[in-house]
């Protein structure tokens, strides 16, 4: 006979079936996550950062829509930009993207004059939601990245989860190889 025990809860909010579609959606993101660090844009990579799993992916800077002061959306192509910076920020245990979040970002040239910190806000893009933002870097080469995410303000449901995210996480990739330019 098959053991008929119910499957382990991991939370006193979600049941057994909503954690296993919750791992679903984090496990879908993050296929299409490795596409666009590992197929679309030059380089990317990811860590493990507190309750977060923190990605970044970096290609030449690229135009897209921006509201303007009355709302209207008109698209903007880069001017002095030269590098677009996408960050990814999920969730450690089922892996689907956090919004909401203040992200920033600061890269460091070998030359040691640090860009930023400079606010990554969120995107919308068809394949993937993730924070993003073109930046004037002086030219190719190899960066350091640094990633700080601060604790999110929104509420939390369940009470054996719902303190998550409560710190100021900082993640830092080391040697990051930037191909600047405009698409």
């Amino acid at each position: 006979m098959k053991n008929s025990a119910p499957p382990e809860r991991t939370s006193d909010e979600a049941d057994a079936n909503q954690i296993r579609m919750a791992k679903k959606e984090g496990e879908a993101y993050h296929h299409s996550l490795r596409y666009m660090a590992e197929e679309v844009a030059d380089n990317g990579d990811k860590k493990r950062a507190g309750g977060y799993i923190v990605a970044y992916a970096q290609e030449r800077a690229e135009g897209m829509y921006m509201p303007d002061k009355n709302g209207n959306l008109k698209w903007s192509e880069p001017t002095e930009e030269n590098c677009h910076l996408e960050i990814s920020v999920s969730d450690a245990g089922d892996k689907r993207f956090i919004p909401y979040l203040t992200v920033t970002a600061t890269l460091v040239p070998s030359s040691g004059n640090v860009i930023g910190p400079i606010e990554i806000p969120f995107v919308w893009h068809p394949g993937l939601y993730h924070y993003g933002r073109n930046v004037r870097v002086p030219g190719d080469g190899h960066y350091a990245l640094r990633i700080s995410i601060e604790p999110p303000t929104f509420m939390r449901h369940d009470k054996i989860n719902g303190r998550r995210y409560a710190e100021r996480v900082d993640v830092e990739f080391e040697k990051i190889k930037i191909k600047t330019g405009r698409e």
